[in-house]
């Protein structure tokens, strides 16, 4: 078994990352010009990272799924970023924030690495109202925050229900600054689909350009991985349909170690489903918790009712009920679970029985329409455009979705990778939630990793192995050998359509087909709730699955021009690998912790019971080959600052 060494700072917790940087070595400015640093996505983490490493004076080189950063599905964050201004005046501080997050995650993240996110939260603030962040402001002109789930003080900052836009737009904008100086150079529409290691250490990638389908090799003195998360393994999801897990899957089959794979956030406030050929869920903010009071009729024979027809004394606040301390700010495994609890219950309502509601009937008699459509206006706009249901007369319906993976590529301390060169950051990494991530939190670890983290590691990583980082050539073997693995790879696919065609016409396929069946196997049996028969079944129907696509499928068109199908069915293939291994890891974790819940192991209350004797340990495995079971290794996880017990928000 190989040692994971997550090289955390010696000293107290509220001084190793102040030893840390203490440690770093550097890289003298005359000196950094030398150097080119790939950074592959330019979300809030990829888009940070490039402008802070080229800021610093690095060449860097940004790759760009879309036709522009701008296009990023951070954009699609709406309630806000958390940070420890602790403006209210209402309790807050550092410690608190990392406590929220520690036991959010139940107890299943890094202390070090956890507490050097809240530390660094209130730098992202100062960070972004100087880039013109327009965060919403008191009466006073001090900025405002708001309550998310799971804390029980006001710390998220907010720029309406458009934080994300918000703060995508600051980091574009110290992104093409840099693009303007020429120190970062632009790939638009550049898929990656290879890493390329050199002598054990990544050195480059192997991109597709999506218009043309021109193979590139790219190379660089360290590769930082900012591509966001896997979500859409279930095919629907609150994702961008163009979010893909292939990057990381790629550096994965290179040697990369993947960590956490089944935890996966389920967040509470989506609209519901409403058909087989919908594409993805749309998010409702999480911040409408704040006003909006979650309930479902007391009686199976009311769902069908207008809600106006529903007196008070049969609607059921369930959340209220059962969690008076936290009431609907639960955080998100909790609401999930409950909503799913509901719905199961047959207390269902809307048109498919699938939803629960969320009201603001009280909150705007008592602070007025105008107070609301001011906080919350865009939203109800949106979902008034969605649902042709107005909510500011009637009820939301929402139901969960999946939101977020808390799994990813394993990172030490300094963000990089069991491969030395291979930085990872944002969603991408598994290191900062544990097993639940809190609300608001996502933006604010996207943006701590990207301007205020990987410059720093990736500095030290350069002076430390300024030696053994010797230059190289996009002629060598292992750019040729990366390079012919990502064009056989595309061949193989392409043949999927001949073999289609020679089927019978009734059991001919497409991609989409395979991935919803996908999708449907990973909801049903890795989703909400899990239980070991199930991820047995799901270990049983995905190799079969994946059997059928490598049998043929239809993918019509060629590989030298924009082919949807061709991306798509790329990804497809890795889901199909991914997947697998997302039960196989759900299976292996035979506890229950925060999201990942094993209907097995649930308190008396029907809460998620951990089991921490014999697991509190980040599980990172290894890959060893298509149809080949994967390697487990076992980083174990110590807790020095806190104390481990039950998650209670009641």
């Amino acid at each position: 078994m190989k040692t994971l060494d997550s090289k955390i700072p010696e000293g107290p917790l509220h001084e190793k990352w102040d030893n840390r940087k203490a440690e770093y070595n550097l890289v003298a400015p005359n000196n950094k010009k030398k150097h080119n640093i790939i950074v592959v996505g330019t979300g809030l983490a990829g888009a940070a990272s490039a402008a802070s490493l080229a800021e610093l004076g690095y060449n860097v080189k940004a790759f760009c799924i879309s036709d522009s950063p701008r296009r990023a599905h951070s954009i699609a964050a709406q309630g806000g970023i958390n940070a420890t201004k602790n403006y209210p005046n209402d309790g807050d501080s550092i410690w608190r924030l990392f406590y929220d997050t520690i036991k959010g995650g139940d107890y299943r993240s890094r202390e070090a690495n956890t507490y050097r996110l809240a530390q660094l939260s209130s730098n992202i603030i100062d960070q972004a109202v100087a880039q013109g962040v327009p965060f919403a402001r008191e009466y006073g002109g001090e900025l405002a925050t708001r309550s998310f789930g799971g804390a029980q003080v006001s710390r998220t900052f907010y720029a309406r229900g458009q934080t994300g836009q918000q703060l995508l737009l600051g980091a574009y904008g110290a992104l093409m600054r840099q693009v303007d100086e020429g120190k970062c150079e632009m790939f638009t529409h550049r898929e990656m689909l290879d890493l390329v290691v050199v002598d054990g250490r990544a050195r480059g990638i192997i991109t597709r350009n999506l218009w043309t389908g021109e193979i590139e090799r790219h190379s660089g003195d360290a590769v930082v991985l900012c591509t966001g998360g896997y979500g859409r393994v279930y095919f629907l999801s609150t994702n961008a349909f163009n979010s893909n897990g292939t990057a990381a899957w790629r550096c994965h089959r290179r040697g990369a170690f993947m960590a956490n794979p089944c935890y996966v956030q389920i967040h509470p406030t989506c609209i519901p489903s409403s058909g087989h050929y919908q594409s993805k869920r749309t998010l409702m903010s999480e911040s409408l918790r704040n006003d909006g009071r979650v309930w479902v009729p007391k009686n199976k024979a009311d769902v069908d009712k207008p809600p106006h027809q529903i007196p008070e004394k049969d609607r059921d606040y369930y959340l209220e009920r059962k969690y008076p301390a936290f009431g609907n700010l639960v955080p998100r495994d909790v609401a999930s679970r409950n909503a799913k609890y509901m719905v199961d219950a047959g207390l269902g309502v809307g048109p498919q029985h699938n939803a629960v509601y969320l009201d603001f009937s009280h909150a705007i008699k008592e602070q007025g329409r105008d107070a609301i459509k001011e906080k919350y206006g865009n939203l109800f706009h949106m979902y008034h455009k969605i649902t042709d249901e107005n909510p500011y007369e009637q009820p939301m319906r929402i139901f969960p979705a999946v939101h977020y993976v808390m799994g990813g590529l394993w990172v030490d301390y300094n963000l990089m990778s069991n491969l030395p060169g291979l930085f990872v950051a944002g969603e991408a990494n598994f290191s900062d939630h544990g097993a639940n991530r809190l609300g608001a939190s996502a933006l604010m670890q996207g943006l701590a990793d990207g301007y205020f983290i990987v410059s720093r590691a990736v500095s030290n990583y350069l002076a430390e192995n300024r030696f053994e980082i010797t230059d190289v050539s996009t002629d060598q073997g292992e750019f040729k050998e990366a390079e012919k693995e990502v064009r056989t790879g595309i061949d193989k696919l392409l043949e999927l359509n001949e073999k289609a065609k020679a089927k019978p016409a009734d059991q001919q396929r497409t991609v989409m087909d395979i991935y919803r069946d996908l999708g449907e196997i990973m909801w049903d049996k890795v989703g909400i709730a899990r239980t070991g028969e199930g991820l047995k079944k799901a270990l049983e129907e995905i190799p079969k699955l994946r059997e059928e696509f490598w049998s043929g499928v239809i993918i019509p068109g060629d590989d030298d021009t924009f082919n949807k199908y061709l991306e798509v069915a790329g990804r497809v293939a890795d889901f199909l690998e991914l997947g697998e291994l997302m039960a196989r890891d759900a299976l292996e974790r035979d506890e229950s912790a925060g999201c990942h819940f094993r209907e097995e192991h649930q308190t008396e209350k029907g809460e998620a019971l951990r089991d921490d004797e014999a697991y509190a340990y980040v599980a990172a495995w290894e890959y060893q080959g298509m149809n080949e079971a994967e390697k487990l290794h076992k980083e174990p996880l110590e807790f020095e600052f806190v104390k481990l017990k039950q998650r209670s928000y009641e």
